[in-house]
């Protein structure tokens, strides 16, 4: 699996063989057949395989008995160390299997649906007055998630920056709404006048 990984994020999937996994798994092409399958389910199982490693990684660095700010920076520190200690990973995780669609999309869909889940239930533990319902709480989360994919996705073409750096960055970004929502303050857009635009 970790040749797999190393493979599909150098070569992208269409590009990597299973000559070259077996090459450089150590083991031969027929033996790497009957243990993962086909080319299409062993990129599958390494999407799901990284997808509950990087996802372990989060819900581990998140120190459950702390404040909610500091919940959020240690989930987000977590998430950076993961992707940036795990960069084929993360190659695998979001280039290579958002660019494939079908089967992969699904596994892709899977693994956002838990990280949004895992967000939303912090954010509807730290909340006094909003998210209000379930639904703006996954919203919310949606909305952290995505930032998250982007910046990391950004980090791999800006590797010399620190993990911490980076998740501080995100960190400054979404904690000044967040960090409202958490004592209860809602923003709200203007009142339009009559005939305003």
């Amino acid at each position: 699996m970790d040749a797999a990984v190393d493979v599909f994020s150098r070569l992208g999937f269409h590009a990597a063989s299973m000559d070259e996994i077996s090459e450089v798994a150590g083991i031969s092409k027929p033996m790497l057949y009957a243990y993962l399958g086909s080319k299409e389910e062993l990129f599958a199982t390494c999407i799901r395989r990284e997808a509950t490693r990087m996802m372990e990684a989060i819900s581990g660095g998140i120190e459950p008995d702390q404040t909610p700010d500091v919940q959020l920076w240690s989930g987000l520190r977590a998430f950076f160390g993961f992707v940036g200690e795990n960069r084929a990973s993360w190659q695998v995780l979001h280039r290579q299997a958002s660019t494939q669609g079908g089967p992969f999309a699904i596994e892709l869909t899977d693994m956002r649906g838990r990280a949004v889940a895992l967000v939303a239930a912090l954010l509807a533990q730290s909340t006094k007055a909003a998210p209000s319902t379930q639904l703006e709480a996954e919203s919310l989360a949606a909305a952290l998630v995505g930032a998250g994919e982007s910046l990391a996705d950004w980090w791999l073409d800006h590797p010399d920056e620190p993990a911490g750096v980076v998740a501080a960055r995100l960190m400054n970004l979404v904690w000044m709404g967040f960090g409202d929502l958490v004592d209860g303050n809602i923003w709200h857009p203007p009142s339009r006048r009559p005939g305003a635009q």
